[in-house]
């Protein structure tokens, strides 16, 4: 089992990703995001449990958001990790709070017990749209990524620690409204 820090969106906004969800499950072997059960969210470090434990890892993630309010990320583009699977992702159109909470997380926690993709350096601030894309329908998710034309606006207001899979909450905090 592994443990995850975040922040998600536990609100009406979430529906704008959700919807997205919707749409990359065409392209994908088997429904990813719908069937984790959990809000569209932002995570910040994944750590093989017990390497570190959850109150390690929830003690750094509140530290983190100590004084953090509510925040609205913008989405322009959908992007792709390249990879089999292929994995189409929601890109922020900025990160600031993204990379500071990221930053104090990693500050807290040393990044070698972290999977190496949510390291310093190698951390890509994304909001998952489909995990499990088809290597057969791999030209269209691209071409369905290249052709969002839209912007959307959704507003992530809780910080959580969970343990996977299956995804449970370990722990949860509401961010106060700015």
């Amino acid at each position: 089992m592994a443990l995850a820090i975040n922040v998600r969106a536990d609100n009406n906004s979430a529906s704008e990703i959700e919807r997205l969800w919707d749409q990359v499950v065409a392209f994908e072997v088997e429904p990813s995001m719908r069937a984790l059960g959990y809000r569209p969210h932002f995570t910040f470090a994944i750590y093989d449990s017990p390497a570190i434990d959850e109150k390690i890892a929830w003690a750094a993630m509140l530290a983190a958001v100590a004084g953090e309010a509510q925040f609205r990320i913008e989405f322009k583009r959908i992007r792709w990790f390249a990879g089999s699977p292929l994995v189409l992702w929601a890109e922020p159109s900025s990160n600031e709070v993204l990379t500071r909470i990221h930053s104090s997380v990693s500050a807290a926690i040393d990044p070698a017990h972290c999977h190496p993709h949510y390291r310093p350096g190698a951390w890509t601030p994304h909001c998952t749209l489909g995990l499990r894309i088809a290597d057969e329908r791999r030209d269209d998710a691209i071409a369905f990524a290249r052709s969002f034309d839209r912007s959307m606006e959704v507003l992530f207001d809780v910080a959580d620690c969970v343990a996977f899979p299956p995804v449970q909450v370990i722990a949860e905090q509401r961010l106060p409204r700015s």
